[in-house]
C-alpha cells in the first residue's frame, strides 16, 4: 500500500477523509453531537490541529486517499489560536470550558525535546481494519527512526491504542476534563535507540 506526501491539490480530499475517519471518534462527538455542527466544525478543526503539515511536507495520504495522517514537525505546532476561536464558536457553552481545559492539558503531555508530533490520523470507514493505518504510521515512523527523533500522539479513541501500541507508542498518560471523553497521551522512542531492548 504506496503512502505518499500529500500536495496542497490533495488538501480537500485528505480532510475529507479524516473528518470521515472521525465521525465516530468519542471526542469529536463528544464536541460536535449532532451531524451538522460536526460535519460544519470538523473539517475547520482537521485544518486548525494539522493543516500545517501541508506547508511542512508532512502531510501523507494512501495512493488512493483513502487514509491520510497530518504529522508536524518539530518546532511546528497546531494553530492553536484559530482551535480557541473554533471552540468559541463552534462548541455549545455547556462543554466549552471543558475543551479549553483538555487543550491545556495536552500541551503538559507533549515532550519538551524535539519530536514529531501526529495530531490526526484517519482511514475512510469503509476501508478500516485493511492496514491504510499501519502503512500510514510505518512511512513516517521511518523517518522518526532514520532521525533518531521522539514521535508523540493523543489518541481520542480508545479503539486505536493497541495499533499505535504496535507500532512502538507507550501511554504516558490520561488527559480528561469534565464528562470528556478521555484522551491517551502517547509517546515512541525511535527504534534505532531502542534496538538493544
Amino acid at each position: 500500500m504506496e503512502v505518499v506526501t500529500a500536495a496542497m491539490s490533495d488538501r480537500i480530499s485528505v480532510v475529507t477523509t479524516i473528518v470521515l475517519a472521525f465521525s465516530t471518534d468519542p471526542m469529536a462527538r463528544w464536541c460536535w453531537p449532532n451531524a451538522d455542527e460536526y460535519l460544519a466544525a470538523m473539517p475547520l478543526f482537521t485544518e486548525a490541529f494539522g493543516g500545517r503539515a501541508f506547508q511542512s511536507d508532512s502531510a501523507h495520504c494512501t495512493r488512493d486517499r483513502r487514509g491520510a495522517a497530518l504529522w508536524l514537525p518539530p518546532g511546528i505546532d497546531p494553530d492553536e489560536e484559530e482551535m480557541g476561536r473554533i471552540a468559541e464558536e463552534r462548541v455549545s457553552g455547556s462543554v466549552r470550558d471543558d475543551v479549553y481545559r483538555l487543550m491545556e492539558r495536552m500541551a503538559h503531555f507533549h515532550p519538551n525535546e524535539p519530536h514529531w508530533y501526529l495530531p490526526m490520523i484517519g482511514v475512510d470507514p469503509t476501508q478500516q481494519g485493511k492496514g491504510y493505518g499501519s502503512a500510514l504510521l510505518n512511512h513516517a515512523l521511518q523517518q522518526c527512526d532514520r532521525d533518531g527523533c521522539l514521535a508523540y500522539l493523543e489518541s481520542s479513541n480508545p479503539r486505536n491504542i493497541p495499533l499505535y501500541e504496535r507500532h512502538g507508542f507507550r501511554v504516558i498518560g490520561e488527559i480528561q476534563s469534565g464528562l470528556s471523553p478521555t484522551m491517551v497521551a502517547m509517546l515512541r522512542v525511535p527504534r534505532s535507540a531502542t534496538a538493544s531492548d
